[in-house]
């Protein structure tokens, strides 16, 4: 079969966009491998000269990295659980219920969208020293709870389910609960899992915000534990891209068991209405 030109091009094109993507985890992963000398050597070498995977050992026991991962973990499982239930609620009531001023509510929550997030950092912090959850799992989970952008979505799911489908199950004595349930909810599922992905994502490389309101290695995640390998006058960068990998794992992992359902979900919610 003759390949056209604009094919070749783009598959081209398609290489060059996959290999700068890829760079920076093979740079990862090469500095994490290298002595101490090595890794701060200019100019670099692409590969190591002696390959040192004691690294990955000599940088998980420099800290309790252990916790860290289930701290992260919590949070991330927390934000996700709590993010599905308040976007689906709200979502639902936004796309399928009749409500005075819908419209309006539903602009003036697209508009917060344009609020930088560092300008409600003190507020949140200031609630959760009132509340009395700093340096709790709460302050790390309720401030991300609910999600504009995750409510955005789902409504746009929810408005291309068939309104024949809702008038049925009225006639079967189906309340709005029910339907959302067993109905709305089931045929939501790629928009679901979309929320669930980009939100534990979120959660799991979030890093300001779990360092103002932990000041305890029991209640800090991940992302905040590398600093670990940093100080005032030197970086242990071998150390710091090896506990950089181990970090990044669980992420490549799940977006990789995840990515038919997270294509889908970005296919399906469409923007309509």
């Amino acid at each position: 079969m003759r390949v056209r030109p604009a094919r070749i091009l783009l598959y081209a094109g398609m290489l060059g966009a996959g290999l700068l993507t890829a760079f920076p985890f093979f740079w990862m992963l090469s500095t994490s491998l290298k002595g101490e000398a090595e890794a701060t050597r200019f100019p670099p070498s692409v590969f190591p000269a002696e390959w040192l995977f004691a690294n990955y050992a000599d940088a998980w026991h420099a800290a309790p990295f252990g916790r860290y991962f289930l701290n992260s973990g919590i949070m991330a499982v927390g934000q996700v659980a709590l993010g599905l239930v308040t976007s689906s609620l709200a979502a639902y009531a936004l796309a399928r219920m009749r409500l005075p001023g819908r419209g309006l509510i539903f602009g003036a929550l697209l508009a917060t969208l344009v609020i930088p997030p560092e300008v409600t950092l003190i507020p949140n912090y200031i609630a959760m020293q009132r509340l009395g959850w700093y340096n709790t799992y709460l302050a790390l989970i309720i401030p991300f709870g609910a999600s504009v952008f995750n409510v955005f979505l789902l409504r746009q799911a929810f408005l291309q389910l068939p309104g024949e489908l809702y008038e049925a199950a009225v006639l079967d004595g189906c309340g709005h609960l029910r339907f959302l349930w067993r109905f709305a909810v089931p045929l939501s599922r790629p928009a679901l899992a979309i929320i669930a992905l980009l939100t534990a994502i979120r959660a799991w490389n979030d890093f300001q915000w779990p360092l103002i309101v932990t000041d305890t290695p029991d209640l800090r995640p991940i992302q905040v534990g590398l600093t670990i390998f940093r100080s005032d006058v030197s970086t242990n960068f071998q150390l710091l891209m090896a506990g950089s990998m181990m970090a990044v794992l669980p992420v490549v992992l799940l977006f990789l068991f995840s990515q038919r359902q997270f294509i889908q979900g970005i296919a399906r919610s469409g923007i309509r209405g």
